[in-house]
């Protein structure tokens, strides 16, 4: 059964509780937001929110320590200053900072003006950059909100630096071209915005009988041509995505925005919303041979994968803390499976790049050394360590392995194994029955219900089982060897009979070799005692001659 976006994202918002409230303050007066860009060219915006309707109580108001699609702490706030507040009338309010993290206006008349200043300089999928060439916006790393407001509507008016400058988000938009509205905090702050002279390519999608819109919005210093080859190739993408469901989300206010910055001095990242995607690189398309296509893939997968079908821990988001989940070898791996396939599908990749992508992933995964010391769902766990953490006391690099390669690896055993066990039946109806059951209906999943799905998309529950308590659970793969075959690949050593030291970095440094990574347990290196610093000098005696 469908529904209307404007119907869809009100019972969305029915389950949305936001993050644990100081204060009551039902749905009333939109928050307001004011944003201004005066001082680009220093990397300053100007901002101002306003509170009305507060009621008596102390107004709470912080920046975010975490952002939606990513795992890890970010203390946003270290960017923010210049803070003051007046009441409805325009006095000056006093503020009190007891913690890092955000200001209370303990008195003030039911209304709120908060005013601060923002320096954004990094723009990627976390953080803001904002300086003369574009306002790139992440709005956790960007707006300051206030406790117990999220089911309050808000109103975002965008002041450009720039004439030249357009405005690509998911936000809604309005009758005036720079003022946007969010249905509450949960949807405000995972619609990052991209204030920039970029270009637009727009296409229709047909969701049984419903048109959906894609639009394509890239800030680069290319050609238009080149945004035209990059478009029709993303259009394929897309439409091999919509044939592995069979079927289109149902994007609130109906349509879908890729947000694409290729510039210099970006970061190059990729990060997933509900209704759009940031995708950024250093490098321009020619640069890159549009190798960006690869992130773009990804990126769209999770508009289902993990926007929609959604791991039961992520709901609602916590802006306050990490949010872990022990099914980001799914939400994550599982895509990272399916992007680089929606490319080959879509005839955008040839068979040899494709098997060579996988040949590499493959590799690192059945020889990672991480996975004696823990199953997918624990490396899921530890996301907030890796996904963009920083920390300046060096870990073990040999006890983590990925979850977005491992769960890709994972999804081509079982994608392999169902095919061979179970004729007629792929990874295609796995994603499908995930879809109908906790997509469409968008009732998260918890661990559990990803083991039930295998069951009944396979009619064996003991398949299921075991296949979870023997990879999921537990850390075991397959033999590739014999699941390969069926495709007619060989799998083997690639010189079975070569001397080998361990899978450790070394490099020369004229009279010795440096070791520059740990080595792996059970690698000649690790058992001889050697690690990351040691220098060899000499073999059995014999000095090291370079």
């Amino acid at each position: 059964m469908r529904t209307t976006a404007w119907a869809l994202a009100a019972t969305i918002l029915a389950g949305w509780s936001g993050v644990a409230q100081a204060q009551t303050a039902g749905a009333g007066e939109p928050v307001e937001y004011d944003l201004r860009f005066d001082n680009a060219v220093h990397h300053e915006a100007r901002i101002t929110a306003t509170w009305r309707g507060i009621g008596d109580q102390p107004l709470r108001v912080q920046m975010s320590r975490s952002s939606p699609g990513r795992y890890a702490l970010h203390e946003f706030a270290k960017n923010v200053y210049s803070v003051s507040a007046t009441d409805g009338a325009g006095r000056a309010l006093s503020l009190e900072r007891t913690d890092p993290y955000g200001w209370t206006v303990p008195g003030h008349d039911g209304t709120v003006v908060l005013t601060y200043t923002l320096y954004a300089d990094r723009a990627d999928g976390t953080y803001s950059q904002i300086d003369v060439t574009h306002a790139h916006l992440n709005m956790p790393a960007t707006l300051m909100w206030a406790t117990g407001f999220d089911d309050r509507p808000v109103r975002l008016r965008f002041r450009p630096y720039s004439p030249d400058w357009t405005i690509a988000t998911q936000l809604a938009p309005t009758d005036a071209a720079d003022t946007f509205t969010a249905p509450g905090l949960q949807y405000l702050m995972d619609s990052p915005t991209e204030l920039s002279d970029h270009a637009l390519r727009e296409w229709q999608v047909d969701d049984a009988g419903v048109t959906r819109t894609m639009r394509l919005t890239v800030h680069h210093a290319g050609t238009d041509d080149e945004v035209d080859t990059f478009a029709a190739s993303a259009r394929k993408v897309v439409d091999q995505q919509i044939a592995v469901f069979g079927d289109v989300p149902d994007f609130d206010y109906g349509t879908y925005t890729f947000i694409a910055d290729y510039l210099p001095h970006v970061s190059g990242d990729g990060m997933e919303h509900r209704n759009s995607t940031i995708i950024s690189n250093t490098r321009s398309f020619q640069e890159a041979n549009f190798s960006q296509l690869g992130t773009l893939s990804h990126e769209f997968f999770h508009a289902w994968n993990v926007e929609r079908i959604r791991p039961a821990e992520l709901e609602p988001f916590d802006f306050t803390r990490a949010n872990p989940t022990p099914s980001l070898w799914f939400a994550e791996g599982f895509t990272s499976y399916y992007g680089p396939l929606a490319i080959r599908r879509a005839g955008e990749s040839t068979v040899d790049a494709f098997l060579a992508d996988f040949s590499g992933t493959l590799n690192g995964i059945v020889n990672a050394p991480g996975r004696a010391y823990g199953s997918p769902q624990e490396m899921s766990l530890r996301a907030p360590f890796v996904d963009a953490a920083t920390a300046i006391d060096p870990t073990n690099p040999n006890i983590f392995t990925s979850y977005y390669p491992y769960g890709q690896i994972i999804a081509l055993a079982l994608d392999l194994t169902l095919r061979e066990r179970f004729p007629g039946v792929t990874l295609d109806d796995y994603m499908r029955r995930m879809w109908q059951v906790h997509g469409v209906t968008e009732r998260p999943y918890t661990p559990d219900d990803l083991r039930l799905a295998l069951g009944a998309v396979t009619g064996d529950q003991a398949f299921a089982d075991a296949f979870f308590a023997t990879s999921i659970d537990g850390s075991a793969l397959p033999d590739f060897a014999p699941l390969l075959a069926q495709a007619g690949l060989v799998l083997k050593p690639a010189r079975p009979e070569a001397a080998w030291a361990g899978s450790a970095q070394v490099r020369a440094t004229g009279t010795a070799l440096m070791v520059a990574g740990a080595p792996a347990p059970q690698t000649p290196l690790y058992e001889a005692g050697l690690d990351r610093g040691d220098q060899i000098v000499s073999v059995d005696g014999t000095a090291m001659e370079f």
